[in-house]
């Protein structure tokens, strides 16, 4: 079996090599043309009509979303997921590099499917809208996307390049105050002003912060804060990101908000509604049987891979969630200096660079032999699968 998982690597390596060209200028047309949160149609159009020339069954406008796709070659199990991210940033484009996410997962899609080896079982390429706000497939997880397949494999562009993804629980919240009405002058008394109380609940979440663990923190902005000077606020909101290093840490973060908003209204004499806003992404569950074979295979093409560093968080992925379903890898690979940073127009450029050409078909390269291992190899579905559900258990 070695010799033929040998042989099938090459093959397919070999397919990536012939479609770098055009895996590139996929990259560059969606680059050029970037989409936002939900509204990636022409994205989505691109990506699923490659599939479909290639002989992959469409389906588009999955989990209720109009920008959602699954294409599938193959049938039955074992089976494996390959994610595709399209959207940008607004005002600063593909500045997190999800260009180069969803030419990698349709050039190792492309290739399994033309290496007959590698066929058995199936493979899904799955197009998941609006990671930057969204959550695209924290959707689809709920819709049961990913309930039949064995693994879900992608990777993200980044400044560090590590095998590992820490990333984090995210949840956004918005806090409202109701007070009353009044002229400050004319009868200040009869007021009870719903902004003073926003701005305690900031002063309270400050001092909370001191005592957080590491990886959780709240960030807030004001989001209505009164209508006018000469007049008292009746009502206040906030809206409040919440962060930490597991869903479960999050959970407690998220009790803490509401104790301390019940608690400052309770101090103001005003009243408090606390609803969450956002769909939640839960924390990373690496898969490290998987993330290891991506490392090997991607070190073959000259890129090595280390642990990320130890405290440092990347921020929050919806990947999170469908790493609570199946086993699934989500490693970094770098295409610019670990001076920069995603979500600047720096890593906008660099996602058009000549190194992002290279990682990308390097990454593609790995993504599909890593998924060609997933459906040859039982033994190594099984330790994935056992690795997956000690740590749910755990």
């Amino acid at each position: 079996m070695a010799g033929t998982l040998d042989d099938v690597h090459r093959a397919l390596r070999k397919e990536v090599a012939a479609r770098a060209d055009a895996l590139w200028d996929v990259a560059l047309r969606l680059h050029a043309d970037p989409e936002y949160a939900f509204a990636e149609h022409r994205a989505a159009a691109l990506l699923s009509g490659e599939l479909e020339r290639a002989g992959f069954a469409v389906e588009r406008g999955v989990a209720g979303m109009p920008t959602a796709f699954s294409a599938t070659a193959g049938r039955g199990r074992p089976a494996v997921a390959l994610l595709m991210e399209y959207d940008a940033l607004p005002g600063l484009g593909h500045a997190c590099g999800h260009n180069l996410i969803a030419a990698a997962g349709l050039g190792a899609a492309l290739a399994l499917a033309a290496v007959p080896e590698a066929s058995a079982g199936t493979v899904v390429a799955v197009g998941t809208p609006a990671e930057e706000g969204g959550g695209g497939k924290a959707v689809e997880t709920e819709a049961g996307v990913f309930d039949d397949v064995d693994a879900a494999l992608m990777f993200h562009p980044g400044v560090y390049s590590w095998a590992r993804a820490p990333l984090t629980a995210q949840v956004q919240y918005r806090v409202a105050f109701h007070g009353r009405a009044a002229h400050p002058t004319g009868n200040p008394t009869e007021g009870v002003d719903a902004l003073a109380a926003l701005v305690e609940l900031f002063n309270v979440l400050a001092v909370l912060g001191r005592r957080l663990p590491e990886g959780s923190h709240v960030q807030g902005i004001v989001t209505h804060g009164g209508t006018a000077t000469n007049i008292v606020p009746e009502y206040a909101q906030g809206l409040f990101g919440l962060r930490a290093a597991t869903t479960e840490a999050l959970e407690d973060l998220t009790e803490r908000l509401r104790v301390c908003a019940d608690g400052v209204a309770r101090a103001t004499g005003t009243t408090t509604e606390v609803e969450r806003a956002t769909v939640r992404y839960e924390h990373f569950r690496d898969s490290g049987v998987l993330s290891e074979r991506f490392a090997a295979h991607l070190a073959r093409a000259g890129i090595p891979l280390s642990p990320p560093a130890p405290g440092v968080y990347l921020g929050s992925s919806d990947i999170g969630n469908v790493s609570t379903r199946v086993p699934a890898i989500h490693p970094f690979v770098a295409i610019m200096g670990e001076d920069g940073s995603d979500h600047t127009p720096e890593f906008a450029e660099a996602a058009a660079s000549p190194r992002a050409r290279e990682v990308l078909v390097a990454a593609t390269g790995a993504l599909a032999c890593t998924a060609a291992d997933v459906l040859l190899s039982e033994e190594l579905r099984e330790a994935a699968w056992a690795r997956h559900r000690a740590a749910r258990t755990g």
